[in-house]
């Protein structure tokens, strides 16, 4: 439990807590953290960015866990460590019973840094036990703090280093990690190997860290804390991402609206036995507020061929909608795949040629990535000015990029915005922290959401709000369609995400998340 009476007062004017972002965070990846690093540096006295890293860590420390009396720092040999021995001097001159375990053998041959060195004699002065062992499971500790290895690790933590993650994986009380888990890759959020620090939270220095928001690292991040130490960056590193989850405003409805005011969309989806998927993309972008929506059913026969949607009777059901006037396919939003089986090949090529916005899901990506024709046609779509948004999980992300799934996770920013300049078109690479990119546009990564949605249909769901919103988007000079969609796409996830907050025990049903949806629509607050 936070004492927000005791973080008032310590955690300052720069210490932020990355909770449910209501604003664009910038994201920076390890080389342009260096170089934000190197520029303020050069402009403050020695060693003053890891003294205010150390003092930041001592204020968030005090503020998680103000009764604690006995406090253990896990330090490694370079900066990192050295946060660590400026945060250990700072705790012990507040009182505080401090215990350090310095792994100094895992530098090799490597000689301690400058910055680091001074801060372990600033350590030693104010009284901080130092040794290279960690506490025994009899031994009282209150507080943990990870302070082994930082942004440059590249390798999976091996011997005692390894030891020692596994000692603050079981330690019993609340751990702190210093600007990342260790052995958490800090640009891409996988974990480098078996060796991972489970942090309760973690003070992101500097620069907020993209891989603390997506893959593993929200998970092995717990709550997300950032302090820039005060430095205001005025350097050329530009965002490498930027952290979203800003709710979706209302679409305001005049007296003289009417619901072609508002934009149609044609789900084209549902093969036999997935009639499922189809309704709930179809009820989904009703809930959002289109004008119509149709659906054009890829089957025939038994029980699924549905003429109506009884519970949803303002559905409007066409078996041939896709053969349209091309007027009207120019004029809709197009959400195509949910359930479609491989009878959404045959309807494909028109809708690729066509569609005015179109969105890809499920068995449409499927489609394109086995036919190198459809992927033209696809291509060929950015190069008419007609907007695409792709909602791939990370499988379908795979067939497309010829690739596995684990190359895809090891780095989702980098797979994201390779497929978007693949296919031309703006991509939502789905997960933990899903990547929304397109090319010419800074990717961002959705911090809204958690584990409730691994369920079924919920990615019919967000490709039928997305559909929905963009429907009634007005339209716009055609250059600007991709900006559209990709802001739009962004807000969708956005909205997706934080209607599984708070997370609550047990899967999510699609159904009520396209009710929560609705409900933190039509209330006009966030659904969080």
């Amino acid at each position: 439990m936070i004492n927000p009476i005791a973080f008032s007062r310590l955690g300052g004017p720069h210490m932020h807590r990355i909770l449910a972002p209501t604003r664009l965070w910038a994201l920076h990846r390890t080389a342009s953290t260096r170089q934000i690093e190197t520029q303020a540096a050069a402009g403050l006295p020695p060693h003053a960015l890891m003294r205010r890293a150390g003092e930041a860590v001592a204020r968030l420390a005090l503020a998680v866990a103000p009764h604690a009396q006995h406090i253990w720092v896990a330090a490694g040999p370079g900066n990192n460590g050295g946060d660590g021995f400026e945060a250990a001097a700072r705790l012990q001159q507040a009182g505080k019973q401090v215990r350090l375990s310095w792994l100094s053998a895992s530098a090799g041959d490597r000689p301690m840094p400058t910055d680091a060195q001074a801060a372990r004699e600033r350590a030693m002065a104010a009284g901080v036990q130092i040794d290279d062992q960690w506490p025994a499971p009899t031994d009282n500790v209150d507080l943990a703090i990870d302070a082994l290895l930082g942004i440059g690790t590249t390798r999976a933590p091996e011997g005692r280093l390894a030891e020692c993650i596994e000692r603050l994986n079981t330690i019993g009380c609340p751990v702190l990690a210093i600007d990342l888990p260790t052995g958490l890759h800090a640009d891409t959020g996988r974990r480098l190997g078996q060796a991972c620090v489970r942090a309760d939270h973690t003070l992101s220095l500097l620069t907020l860290k993209p891989g603390l928001f997506t893959a593993e690292g929200r998970d092995a991040a717990g709550s997300v804390w950032f302090d820039a130490l005060g430095v205001l960056d005025n350097s050329s590193a530009s965002p490498d991402a930027w952290l979203s989850g800003t709710p979706t405003p209302s679409t305001r409805r005049l007296h003289a609206h009417h619901k072609g005011s508002f934009g149609d969309v044609a789900i084209v989806g549902g093969a036999m036995g997935m009639a499922g998927a189809a309704l709930l993309a179809a009820r989904a972008a009703h809930a959002a507020g289109a004008g119509r929506v149709f659906v054009e059913w890829l089957q025939s026969g038994g029980l699924t061929d549905l003429s109506v949607d009884v519970l949803h009777p303002e559905l409007m059901m066409r078996s041939d909608w896709s053969r349209s006037p091309a007027s009207v396919l120019a004029a809709a939003t197009v959400v195509c795949g949910c359930g479609g089986g491989k009878a959404v090949r045959e309807r494909l090529p028109r809708l690729l040629s066509l569609a005015g916005r179109l969105v890809l899901d499920a068995d449409a990506l499927n489609a394109v990535a086995s036919d190198p024709q459809l992927l033209a046609q696809l291509q060929a779509r950015s190069k008419r000015s007609l907007a695409t948004v792709l909602t791939p999980h990370p499988l379908e992300a795979a067939r497309l990029l010829a690739c596995d799934t684990a190359a895809v996770q090891a780095d989702r920013l980098g797979a994201a915005h390779e497929l978007s300049q693949l296919t031309g078109g703006v991509v939502v690479l789905k997960g933990s922290g899903s990547v929304v990119a397109a090319p010419g546009q800074v990717p961002h990564l959705n911090g809204t959401g958690n584990g409730a949605l691994a369920s079924g249909g919920t990615g019919d769901v967000l490709a039928g709000w997305l559909g929905g919103r963009w429907a009634q988007a007005g339209r716009v000079e055609t250059r600007g369609e991709l900006v559209l969609a990709f802001s739009t796409a962004s807000q969708a996830v956005a909205d997706h995400g934080a209607a599984a907050e708070p997370l609550e025990a047990g899967a999510l049903p699609a159904s009520e998340l396209i009710q929560r949806l609705q409900h933190g629509l039509r209330s006009g607050r966030s659904t969080r």
